[in-house]
């Protein structure tokens, strides 16, 4: 049995926490948040069996073998460093954090304590994104010469929304961006040639963002992120020989289509459970089993190369957490 701890208790925890219900060998067995209310109606709640009014509490109970942070990405550093303090594994909720030498930090400490550390990347642990990147690698749609990817949000967000807080990493980017980008570099890996626009907010952050990505392959991606207008939230990965298109939404798909030169469209369905949070659980749970510190399907490398990425759009653009 793994015994599972959440930090915070807002609507992705409680998102994470139902999931675990489809997680062999997962128990829900603490919370912790920064008031004790919160975290009793939490515990309540979801069946957790102890409630913390601090994150050191819950940092400290022996009976927690693995941490899912789940607060606002701008207090990521902090949460995660008290749980590693504490000798926790720790499943972070994406970004990171809000910059490469926040997350560099991170991972060097969880290294160093030889401690289990996984950025909740859930796109990298999707079973039908695994199945899309093993049709690619076994030549399905030739090599792969152009990944397109939107994820854009309705709002309106008002002033006073974490979302346009700068001080909190607001803007579209780390929130919103971060699939399609992570999308890009799950297929092609690190760009060579970067290229970013965006309109900023009266609050200095990213409201409405455009992203092209080249590769010295030949490869390019197109990459739209925005807080101001819903978008299709799709993707379309294109190869010499054909096509997948990811239905909305693109980061977490109930099925793919397979278009191949001269056949009719194939649709690839999942046999998704849950909202799809369980399975980053699950390679969680898999990795502590075999002993590892870091997963093979979300490596310590990529959230350090997608981090390094978001900062170098945030310069090209002119947004700073500083």
């Amino acid at each position: 049995m793994t015994r599972w701890g959440i930090l915070a208790t807002g609507y992705i925890a409680g998102r994470f926490a139902e999931d675990l219900r489809f997680v062999p060998g997962a128990e829900l067995v603490a919370v912790g948040s920064r008031t004790r209310e919160s975290a009793e109606l939490f515990a309540q709640r979801h069946g957790a069996s102890r409630a913390y009014a601090s994150w050191a509490e819950l940092a400290a109970d022996p009976e927690v073998d693995v941490v899912y942070v789940a607060t606002p990405h701008a207090a990521h550093h902090e949460a995660t460093m008290a749980c590693l303090a504490g000798g926790k594994a720790v499943l972070v909720e994406k970004p990171c954090t809000l910059d490469l030498a926040s997350s560099t930090e991170l991972i060097e400490t969880a290294r160093a304590r030889g401690l289990f550390l996984m950025e909740a990347m859930w796109m990298r642990t999707n079973p039908l994104i695994l199945r899309v990147l093993e049709l690619i690698a076994d030549g399905a749609i030739g090599e792969v010469t152009h990944v397109r990817a939107d994820f854009g949000a309705a709002g309106p967000f008002p002033p006073e929304h974490r979302m346009r807080a700068r001080t909190l990493g607001g803007g579209a980017l780390l929130d919103l961006g971060i699939y399609p980008l992570s999308l890009a570099h799950l297929l092609l890996g690190v760009p060579q040639h970067v290229r970013a626009w965006a309109r900023i907010s009266p609050e200095l952050v990213d409201e409405n963002t455009g992203i092209v990505l080249g590769w010295n392959s030949g490869a390019v991606a197109t990459l739209s992120c925005g807080m101001i207008g819903a978008t299709a939230v799709t993707a379309a990965i294109t190869g010499t020989t054909g096509r997948i298109d990811l239905p909305e939404p693109f980061y977490r798909p109930a099925a793919a289509v397979l278009h191949r030169a001269g056949a009719e469209p194939e649709t690839i369905a999942a046999d998704l459970t849950g909202g799809g949070y369980q399975y980053e659980a699950i390679e969680v749970q898999r990795c502590l089993a075999a002993g590892l510190i870091e997963s093979p399907l979300v490596p310590h490398s990529a959230t350090l190369e997608v981090m390094a990425l978001l900062d170098d759009i945030r310069a090209r653009i002119g947004v700073s957490y500083a």
